[in-house]
């Protein structure tokens, strides 16, 4: 935090940005929070303070923060303040930039988020599919995939998505980061690609900010260009973390478990600016870290309430290795419904679901007395519900460096059919290893012919 002392009658407004001048030629950009007295504002710093002394001069910037956007920013790495962070050239400084701070858009222009956004991944777009224009969450905890996940969602999207995609990584490891930005290099999605960083070894403030940073680049894409952009951000609970953080250094009493009591209008902030205008649309894929994997806690919640798709990581099903690790039952999506996606589709996802559940209520049974004292139709139920968990996993893009596996993308339709061939008894017969991390039921298909022709 630092504290800044203005003459009479010239303080600046809470959001507004400071330049600090420090005496070495350096400058530091902070940002107004509170207004102390009649003299003096609080700001909090988005860029290191070391070294930064007593008696500094300062100057009000007469606006909140900007960030540059258009053109000149795809391809490029940059954190909070647009400062290149890729040892490329300098932003050009006729570059546009725009303010970080924004209302959010009328939702009388609005249009809906009715459109699926297909990933490619079966369980995804089967059980939680993602809107055109919606938000989507990935919830776990820690090591159970959220970021493998949200990378394959960008390898899965950058042959059939032609729009312009932002990464924000807020409060990640600085290894993610080298490996998000070598990864788009050697993938040849660099040039429609913007990630705006503010990693762990940055200070809170710039954690905080660096969403709306990435959001406003989005904007203007979606505004001044008229494009369809994907935002994609990991972690959304380190924004959270980060407000958490600053509020404490502004002396603010702590609220429900010790979060900041601005919490929700905080994540409302941020959440309510992604939406559909005209014929383009904002996506938003987020990562949210469940701390101690309690679903209850008031970050996780709050975030909840704002997307459309939730999908919810198991460490239960991590530890089965089945990835992804998605968990079919604590997972929703609001497009799940017959009007939306179609009646076939809304009748096999609830029947998969409903098998799946059944075979969990028995679970304890089976652990106790075995499948033998389970009578016939229940049998028959949980075989099949567990051939469907194993359908449902797939091999990844990109870890298939550590695995030997390529990765499968599977068109929706082939998901739908795979599902229901196994709910109509079709693969009774086949051993569930057929099953476990294929693509289309086709692979399975051949997979028994060729064993059983081994066999004879």
């Amino acid at each position: 935090m630092v504290d800044v002392r203005f003459q009479p009658g010239k303080l600046p407004a809470i959001e507004e940005a400071v330049l600090i001048e420090e005496t070495g030629g350096t400058s530091i950009i902070a940002e107004v929070q509170a207004h102390l007295d009649v003299h003096t504002v609080r700001c909090i710093a988005l860029q290191a303070t070391a070294g930064l002394r007593r008696g500094e001069r300062a100057r009000s910037l007469g606006g909140p923060l900007t960030a540059p956007v258009g053109q000149a920013v795809l391809g490029r790495l940059i954190d909070v303040v647009g400062n290149p962070g890729d040892d490329g050239p300098a932003i050009p400084p006729a570059t546009p930039r725009r303010p970080i701070h924004r209302p959010p858009p009328p939702i009388a222009i609005q249009g809906p988020s009715t459109e699926l956004f297909l990933t490619g991944i079966k369980a995804i777009d089967l059980l939680t599919p993602l809107s055109h224009g919606g938000k989507a969450a990935m919830f776990g905890g820690a090591g159970v995939g959220k970021t493998v996940l949200v990378m394959e969602l960008i390898h899965a999207m950058v042959s059939g998505y032609q729009g312009i995609s932002v990464f924000a990584g807020v409060g990640e490891r600085s290894r993610e980061g080298h490996e998000m930005l070598l990864d788009m290099r050697e993938s040849g999605v660099l040039e429609r690609t913007v990630l705006v960083y503010g990693q762990m070894n940055e200070p809170p403030g710039a954690r905080w900010r660096v969403p709306m940073t990435a959001l406003t680049i989005a904007e203007h894409f979606r505004d001044e260009e008229h494009r369809n952009v994907l935002l994609l951000m990991d972690n959304v609970f380190r924004f959270v973390q980060a407000g958490a953080e600053v509020s404490g250094l502004l002396g603010r009493l702590p609220s429900r478990v010790g979060y900041q009591p601005t919490l929700a209008s905080e994540v409302a902030a941020l959440q309510e600016r992604i939406a559909s205008v005209g014929e383009a649309a904002v996506t938003a894929i987020q990562a949210v870290y469940v701390p101690a994997d309690d679903f209850t806690d008031p970050a996780v919640t709050t975030i909840a309430a704002h997307v459309d798709s939730m999908v919810v990581l198991s460490r239960s099903m991590a530890a089965e290795g089945m990835y992804p690790a998605m968990d079919p039952i604590a997972s929703s999506s609001v497009l799940l419904d017959p009007a939306i996606v179609g009646h076939e589709h809304a009748r096999v996802a609830i029947e998969v679901r409903r098998a799946i559940e059944h075979y969990r209520e028995l679970q304890d049974v089976i652990a106790l007395l075995g499948m033998e004292e389970l009578g016939s139709e229940d049998r028959r139920i949980v075989g099949r519900a567990r051939k469907l968990q194993r359908f449902l996993t797939q091999p990844f893009s990109v870890t298939e460096a550590f695995s030997g596996t390529p990765g499968k993308s599977v068109k929706l339709e082939d998901t739908i059919a795979g599902c229901r061939a196994i709910l109509d008894g079709e693969c009774d017969d086949w051993p569930e290893s057929a099953l476990f991390m294929i693509g289309p039921l086709e692979e399975a298909r051949a997979k028994e012919s060729a064993a059983r022709e081994a066999a004879a």
